[in-house]
C-alpha cells in the first residue's frame, strides 16, 4: 500500500499597520524578493504575499495588508484592512496579525492596535523607527509596553534591520502557542446603553463572519457600529445588519448621545491613560526635528511656494526628462520594426506583426519612463513623509471642487499623462474622490496633445506678435493649457454635485515624522507598480491597436482610380537620379493615401462626416480622429497618410503643413481655417482620443462603467464646446 504524505497549509500572517509607518520595509525584511503582486478577491485593491521560512520548521505565508488608520472602513483599501484582519469573508482570518507601529506617532498609532486586540486575534506589535526617538528625547519601555497592550512587542528597525530576527522568533511562539498573542478588549463602554448597543447590532451579524469563534461577537459589532451607514461603499453587509446599526444610531440621537464618539472617546481615554507609563519624555524638552521643518514646510506662504518648486520638479521630468527615455524605446521600437521587415517577406502577415503587435507593443512600453519616474517621485514623497503635508496645502483649494488635497498630485501628473496620472489615484482614500478625479484627469493637457497644438498652429497661425510684445503661436499653446484646466476644474465642480455627490468627507492626515527614504523599498514599488501596468492594462491597449490597424489597412487591394504602375513605370522611362527617387518616393506616398482613403476607417470618417461638418471639420479630419484614438500623436502621421505626404510626417512636416494650409473644398474655399484650427483644438483638448487612458481606467476600476462614461461625456463635451467655438466664429464674422 503506497502511503501518501499530506503537507499541510502554511499558516497566514497579515502584516498592518497606519499608513507611512516602515510597513512595507519590515515586508520586505521578513520576505526578502520572493513577493507577488495580485488583487483580493472581486476588488481593485492590490495585495502583496510572500512564502517565507521563520525557521528551518516553520513556513509561513506573509499577506501585506493595505495601510489603514482604523478599522473604521471608509475606502476600499480601509474595507479590505477589516476583511483581511478580522476575517470576514470571503477572505480567511489570518493565524498571525503583524501591527507596525511607527514609535514617533505612538499614540495616534495604538488605537489601530486596539481595535486589532478587539478582533480576538494573535497579534504581535513591530514597533519600528525607535532609533528616531532620542532625537525627540523620547524613550520606550517596551517591556512595560507589552505588559499594558497584553500583547507581544518588538522593537525592529525596517532601516537597518536591528530586531527582525527577535520579530521572527515571537511570531513562532505566537504561531505555536496562539493564546500568547491574545488580549481582551482593553477598554470598556462607559455609557451602559453603547454595551446595550453593541449586544443587539451583535445578534444580527451573520454567523459566517464569527468563523466558529463567538469570542469575536462583539468585536465585529462595534467595528459595524463605527463602519456601516447609508452612503459606504460596503457591499458585503446585509440589509438586517445595516438596518440594525441604523436604527441604534436613530435611538440614539433621540436620546441626545452619540454612539461613535462614545467609543472613540474611550478608546482614547485608555491610550491617555496609559501612554505615560511606557513613554517617558526628557526633562528637557524641546521642538523635535519634524516640527521644525514643517513650521516651514506648512508655513501658508513659504510652504506653498517650496510645494510649488517640488511640483515643478516632479512635472518637469514627467515632462522633459522622460524624453530621452522614450525616444529610446521609441528607437528601439523602430529598430524592431526594421529587422522584422528585412527578415519577414512583404505580405499581410508582416504588415500585421509590424502594425498592429510591435505598435501596439510600442504604444504600452512608450509610458514606461513616465510611470517610473511618477512612480519614483509618488515613493520619494510618501516615504519621507512630504505626501501628507502636500495633501495639507493642497486640500483647501481642491475642497472647492468637491475633492480633497490627495487630488492635486493625479491632476498635475495629468499634464503629462493621464496613464500615469490616472494609477496615482491609488494614493486616495475614498473610492467616490478617487473616480471623480479619473474622470477629470484626461482633461488636462498631456504632451501627446502637443503635437496636434504645434501642427495646427504652425500650419493656420502665422507667426506674429500681441501688442508687439507677445508671440500669438505662443499665446494660443499657453491658451490651451489654460483652458484645459479651468474645463476640468469646472466639470469636477459640476460631476461632484450632481452624477458622484458626497459631502466632503474631513480629510484626516497622519503627520508622520520626516526621515530619510528607503531607496530599495522605492525602486521595488516603481517596478511592481509598472509591471501590473504592462501586464493588465498592456493587453488591452495592444487588443486596441489591432483593432484600429485593421480598420485602417483593410482592404488590402483596393481598386484605384489612378494606375500608379503605370506611372512608375514612366518615371523610370523619363527620369534618373534623384529626380527618379524623389518621384518614386512622391507616387509611393499618394498610393499609400489612395489605398487609405478606401480603408475601413476612411469610409467609417466619410460616414461620421454629417456629425464633424457643424464643428468645421471634413471627412479626413475624421479619419485623423479615428486614428487618434491609439494615441493623440497618431493623429497626424495618419494625415499624413490621407493627403499622400508620407506616415513618417510630424508636427514640424512643412510638406504636411502647406497641405493643410492649402487644402481647398469643391467650392474654392479653404478647408482649414485659423477658425477650423482653433475649433479642432477645442476638440482635441477636451476629447477622451486615448485608448491606453480608458484601457489602464477599466484595469483600475474593473469595470468598463466608468471608462464608456468617460469617453462618453468628454466626446459630448468636446462636440458641444468645439460647436459653440466654430458656429459661433462663424456668427461673429470670422472665418
Amino acid at each position: 500500500m503506497k502511503l501518501v504524505q499530506l503537507t499541510e497549509t502554511p499558516p497566514l500572517v497579515t502584516l498592518c499597520g497606519n499608513p507611512n509607518t516602515g510597513k512595507t520595509s519590515i515586508f520586505n525584511r521578513l520576505t526578502g524578493k520572493n513577493q507577488k503582486v495580485g488583487n483580493y478577491p472581486g476588488i481593485t485593491v492590490e495585495k502583496f504575499v510572500a512564502p517565507v521560512s521563520l525557521d528551518a520548521t516553520h513556513p509561513a505565508v506573509i499577506c501585506d495588508v493595505p495601510g489603514t488608520h482604523s478599522l473604521s472602513a471608509r475606502s476600499a483599501e480601509e474595507q479590505i484592512a477589516i476583511l483581511a484582519i478580522a476575517g470576514i469573508p470571503p477572505l480567511e482570518p489570518p493565524d498571525l496579525t503583524v501591527i507596525v507601529v511607527d514609535a514617533t506617532q505612538l499614540s495616534r498609532n495604538l488605537y489601530l492596535v486596539l481595535q486589532i486586540i478587539e478582533t480576538g486575534g494573535p497579534a504581535i506589535v513591530a514597533l519600528n523607527m525607535v532609533d528616531l526617538l532620542k532625537g525627540e528625547g523620547l524613550q520606550i519601555d517596551v517591556a512595560r509596553m507589552e505588559q499594558e497592550l497584553g500583547i507581544p512587542v518588538v522593537s525592529v528597525s525596517g532601516l537597518s534591520g536591528a530586531g527582525i530576527d527577535t520579530l521572527r522568533k515571537r511570531m513562532i511562539e505566537v504561531l505555536d502557542q496562539p493564546e500568547t498573542g491574545r488580549a481582551t478588549c482593553r477598554w470598556a463602554p462607559t455609557d451602559h446603553r453603547v454595551r446595550e448597543d453593541i449586544d443587539r447590532v451583535a445578534r444580527v451579524l451573520p454567523d459566517a463572519w464569527l468563523r466558529k469563534s463567538p469570542a469575536r461577537r462583539e468585536s465585529l459589532a462595534i467595528w459595524a457600529l463605527l463602519s456601516i451607514a447609508d452612503d459606504d461603499e460596503l457591499g458585503y453587509v446585509s440589509s438586517e445588519l445595516r438596518d440594525e446599526v441604523n436604527a441604534r444610531y436613530a435611538e440614539a440621537e433621540k436620546q441626545g448621545r452619540e454612539i461613535d464618539r462614545t467609543i472613540i472617546a474611550n478608546r482614547f481615554d485608555w491610550i491617555d491613560r496609559h501612554l505615560k507609563s511606557f513613554l517617558q519624555q526628557a526633562e528637557t524638552a524641546r521642538k523635535t526635528f519634524t516640527e521644525r521643518i514643517d513650521s516651514v514646510m506648512l508655513h501658508p506662504w513659504i510652504g506653498f511656494a517650496l510645494f510649488l518648486v517640488v511640483m515643478g520638479v516632479t512635472f518637469q521630468a514627467l515632462f522633459s526628462w522622460s524624453v530621452p527615455a522614450i525616444e529610446f524605446v521609441e528607437s528601439g521600437i523602430g529598430l524592431l520594426v526594421k529587422g522584422t521587415r528585412a527578415v519577414m517577406p512583404d505580405g499581410l502577415f508582416t504588415e500585421f506583426l509590424v502594425g498592429g503587435v510591435i505598435a501596439g507593443v510600442g504604444s504600452v512600453v512608450v509610458f514606461l519612463p513616465q510611470i517610473l519616474l511618477l512612480f519614483f517621485f509618488i515613493g520619494l514623497m510618501e516615504d519621507t513623509g512630504y505626501m501628507a503635508r502636500v495633501a495639507f496645502l493642497m486640500d483647501r483649494l481642491m475642497r472647492a471642487m468637491g475633492l480633497n488635497g490627495r487630488a492635486f498630485v493625479p491632476m498635475l501628473s495629468g499634464f503629462a499623462c493621464a496613464v500615469p496620472a490616472v494609477l496615482a489615484t491609488r494614493t486616495m482614500e475614498r473610492q467616490r474622490d478617487r473616480f471623480l478625479t479619473i474622470l477629470v484627469v484626461p482633461l488636462m493637457t498631456c504632451s501627446a496633445r502637443l503635437p496636434v497644438y504645434t501642427l495646427i498652429i504652425g500650419a493656420l497661425f502665422p507667426p506674429s506678435r500681441v501688442l508687439g510684445i507677445f508671440p500669438k503661436q505662443g499665446l494660443l499653446m499657453l491658451a490651451m493649457y489654460v483652458f484645459s484646466t479651468g474645463m476640468a476644474l469646472v466639470v469636477a465642480a459640476v460631476l461632484g454635485r450632481t452624477l458622484l455627490p458626497g459631502g466632503n468627507v474631513p480629510l484626516i492626515l497622519e503627520m508622520p515624522s520626516y526621515r530619510r527614504p528607503h531607496v530599495r523599498d522605492v525602486l521595488r514599488m516603481m517596478w511592481l507598480r509598472s509591471s501590473v501596468f504592462l501586464r493588465e492594462a498592456g493587453g488591452m491597449i495592444l487588443l486596441c491597436t489591432i483593432v484600429l490597424w485593421v480598420l485602417l489597412s483593410f482592404p488590402t487591394h483596393p481598386k484605384l482610380d489612378t494606375d500608379y504602375d503605370a506611372l512608375r513605370s514612366e518615371a523610370h522611362q523619363t527620369m534618373g537620379g534623384t529626380a527618379l527617387a524623389d518621384r518614386l518616393d512622391q507616387l509611393n506616398d499618394q498610393e499609400e493615401g489612395a489605398i487609405f482613403r478606401r480603408s475601413y476607417g476612411a469610409r467609417l470618417g466619410q460616414t461620421i462626416e454629417p456629425v464633424l461638418a457643424p464643428l468645421g471639420f471634413d471627412w479626413k479630419i475624421g479619419v485623423g480622429i479615428i486614428g487618434a484614438f491609439a494615441a493623440r500623436e497618431v493623429f497626424i502621421s495618419t494625415m499624413g497618410v490621407v493627403y499622400g505626404v508620407g506616415s513618417e510626417s510630424d508636427e514640424g512636416s512643412v510638406t504636411l503643413r502647406a497641405k493643410i494650409h492649402d487644402e481647398t473644398r469643391d467650392d474654392g474655399r479653404p478647408v482649414y481655417t485659423p477658425l477650423v484650427g482653433l475649433s479642432l483644438m477645442v476638440f482635441f483638448a477636451l476629447a477622451c482620443q486615448c485608448m491606453s487612458t480608458l484601457a489602464v481606467v477599466r484595469r483600475e476600476t474593473k469595470s468598463w462603467r466608468l471608462p464608456v462614461f468617460l469617453f462618453a461625456y468628454m466626446t459630448a463635451l468636446a462636440w458641444v464646446m468645439s460647436f459653440i467655438v466654430y458656429q459661433g466664429g462663424r456668427l461673429l464674422g470670422f472665418s
